[in-house]
Formats: structure tokens, sequence, C-alpha cells
């Protein structure tokens, strides 16, 4: 067995914590940026696509987009069974020389057509990352710090929210949508920092030798294909709520500040019920090594899967339909619905103690990137339940269903409170 030699981080794992780190805040920031400049960017390209640059329009085609952007995420997986065989470093590197190259293109598209390439193409970079950083850091970090080091690592997808937010307030709002996708291609100057400072993990380069269609297919053994399939059910439940938490949030608080007679405040509001959504993340992340302690992994999970339905159901299918202070109440529980987005850290710490060297990567970017194509078509299930029922609330409300289910599922998860990260 593995032993650590020093609690203590060395220059290399430091340097690792930051690319990793750094690398899932960029990937945030460019994710939102598309949220921020959609309306802008269609008004611009639709024209010259030949089409109308009517709103229904607009939310069509932007709708495509993103559902582009949810499929390249999905084809990701592919970056796992490549880190599996080449390296988690070097993968990294092109994982971030993906998005980057692909964002900055957003920033010159001539049509529609070309920007949703693009975006296609910028979703599988971006969801690549995520894995390798999650790897890399449960490689080279102590076995008494990993999971700290896991925690500060997921908080950076929403401080990249938060960033690009910033962003758009600074450089978006004077020099247009085209400049923050531009800016948006600036994380491939990471790239030099990582080839400069950071080495493979001495776990990997000792590694049995498997081909990356054999660390794939590793997966689905007798050994481990119970938990492959558990752990795929468990992060789809989470990106089902990450949708209802986030996707819908900017109509709801349209809808209800129109309610109470403050319309004109409406994107104001919006921009303040997702930063609440991602302090709430960001807290939720900081406060996770503590859960994991006491609770073990799914506990933890447990804690934020019921969190979610409790709160997903109050502000969607409570908060909602309140006659007064409607507004006021869903606020405030989207606070807790942000603080529920942390089973996601929970992810970056439990994947990689559940595998082998030889086959951790594949198994991370298959639970966290193939799942996504199945999010994006409840996302779509759920818009034609606010189409059917005529209304918001009902609909995304129901998807707190889907955490009760996780719930019931949490004893097929592999507990791994307590035992060292395997070689």
């Amino acid at each position: 067995m593995r032993t650590e030699e020093s609690a203590k981080l060395t220059p290399g794992q430091i340097r690792g914590s930051w690319a990793a780190w750094g690398g899932w805040t960029l990937d945030g920031m460019d994710s939102f940026i598309y949220a921020l400049v959609l309306a802008p960017a269609m008004r611009e390209l639709l024209p010259k696509s030949g089409i109308s640059a009517t709103p229904a329009n607009a939310a069509y085609y932007g709708s495509i987009l993103f559902a582009l952007f949810l499929v390249g995420w999905g084809l990701s997986f592919l970056w796992g069974p490549v880190a599996d065989q080449f390296g988690r470093v070097r993968t990294l590197m092109l994982t971030i020389l993906c998005y980057s190259l692909f964002t900055f293109l957003d920033g010159i598209a001539n049509n529609v057509w070309q920007l949703a390439i693009f975006r296609l193409l910028a979703g599988i970079g971006i969801g690549g990352e995520w894995t390798l950083g999650g790897t890399l850091l449960a490689e080279q970090w102590p076995e008494n710090k990993k999971v700290h080091g896991g925690a500060y690592m997921h908080s950076g997808y929403d401080v990249g929210t938060l960033l690009a937010g910033l962003l758009n307030y600074l450089v978006g709002a004077r020099y247009g949508w085209r400049a923050m996708f531009l800016l948006g291609g600036t994380p491939a100057l990471l790239v030099a920092f990582i080839r400069w400072g950071v080495a493979e993990p001495e776990r990997w380069q000792e590694r049995k030798k498997l081909t990356a269609p054999q660390a794939f297919l590793r997966l689905f053994s007798a050994q481990f294909r119970r938990r492959t399939i558990s752990n795929g059910l468990f992060v789809l439940i989470s990106m089902i709520g990450l949708w209802a938490g986030s996707v819908y949030v900017p109509t709801a608080v349209a809808q209800l500040a129109a309610r109470a007679g403050r319309p004109s405040e409406a994107p104001h509001l919006a921009s303040n019920a997702i930063v609440l959504l991602s302090v709430g993340t960001i807290l939720g992340c900081l406060f996770t090594p503590w859960l994991l302690a006491r609770l073990g992994r799914r506990g933890a999970l447990g804690f934020f899967f019921a969190l979610m339905a409790i709160f997903i159901t109050l502000a969607f299918g409570y908060s909602f339909y309140l006659a007064q202070d409607a507004l006021q109440w869903f606020m405030a529980c989207l606070f807790f619905v942000g603080v529920g987005g942390a089973s996601f850290c929970v992810y970056t710490i439990w994947l990689p103690e559940q595998y082998p060297t030889e086959c951790r990567a594949s198994a991370f970017a298959f639970a966290t990137a193939f799942r996504r194509f199945l999010a994006a078509g409840i996302t779509f299930l759920v818009g034609a339940g606010v189409s059917y029922f005529g209304t918001l609330g009902k609909p995304v409300a129901l998807t707190a269903i889907a955490f009760v289910l996780g719930l019931i599922l949490l004893p097929l998860g592999q507990e791994t409170r307590g035992q060292t990260l395997p070689d």
C-alpha cells in the first residue's frame, strides 16, 4: 500500500492544484459567457444567416446552440481513456487548448452556424477539464489533504461564473459580445504554466500499461460494473438539479418581478439570483470536507440530495406561487439550491477513490460527461412540461423527484471513507 512521506505539499503539487483550479475556474467563466452574450449575438448573427432576428427565433436557435454545447460536453468522455493512456498533464493541456481555441473562434463567427460548430467543439474541451483536474489532484496530493484539494478545486467553477459576470460588466457592456468570446480564449495562456511546472503523477507513471479502449472497457468488468452504473445515475441526478437550479432561474425571476410590479428590475434581479446560486455552491464546496469526514461519501451526497429535493420544491412549487412576497422567498430558497449544487464537489473527491490508476480518468469522464446527453434530453422534457402546464414552477419543481430517487439508490454507492487511493 502506498504511503505518504509528508503531509506538506511540494512545489509541484501546489502548481498542479493551481493549474486544476485555474482551468476549472476558466471553464466556469467560459460556460457562463454564452448565457450572458446570447441575446446580442443572436441579434447580429441571425440576419447574417438569412434568419429574421425575432425574439422567437433568437430563443429557438439559442436553445439549439445550447443543446450542441451539451452534446460537446457529453463527447468529452473521450478524454478519459486518452488521459489513462497518454497522461493526465498532457491531456489537461489539450482540453484547455481545445476550449480556448474554439471560444476565441466564437468571437469571429460570421453566422449562427459557425457559432454552433464552435460551441460544440468548445464543449468537448470544457467537459474534459473537470475530469483531468480532479484526477490530477487525487493522484498528486497526500491522502490526508486530497479531500480539501478536491473541494477547493471544485469551488473554481462558480468563481468562474462570478468572474464572467464581472467581465461582462467591465468588457461586454462596453466592447460587445465578440470581445467577451475573444477574452474567453485567454485560458490558452495557462498551458504555458502547466507545461513549465506540473509533472505527471508518479502513480500514473508507474501504472500498468493499458490502451485507451482497454481502460474504458475495464469500467464494465465484474469488479467495477455496479459502481460505474450507480455513479452515472448519481451524477445524472445532480445534473437534473443543476439545470433546474440555473437554466430556468432568470425566466422565473423575470416573471416574479413582473408580478411584483418591478419588471424593469428583472435583469438586475436575475443577476442577483445567479450570484446567490454561485455563492451558495462555493460555500457548499468549502463545507464538503467537513461533511465527508463525518458522514462519509454517500452520507455527504445524501445531504446535498435532500437539500436539493427540499429547496427546489419550496422555490418552484411553493414560493413561486405565493400571492405576496413570492420574489423574496424564491430568492431565499435559491441560496440553498446553490449549496445543494455542491454535490458535484463530492464527485470530484469520490469518483477517483473508486478506481485504480489504469482506468481512473476513464471512469471519471464516463460518469461526468456521458450523462449530459440524458440531462439535455430531460431539460427539453421539462421545457415541454412548461408548455403543457402553462406555468414554469410545477414542471421544474417535479425535478425534485429525481433527488428522492437518488436518496433511495445511495446504498448502491461504493463507500470509500478512510480508504487510500487505489494504485
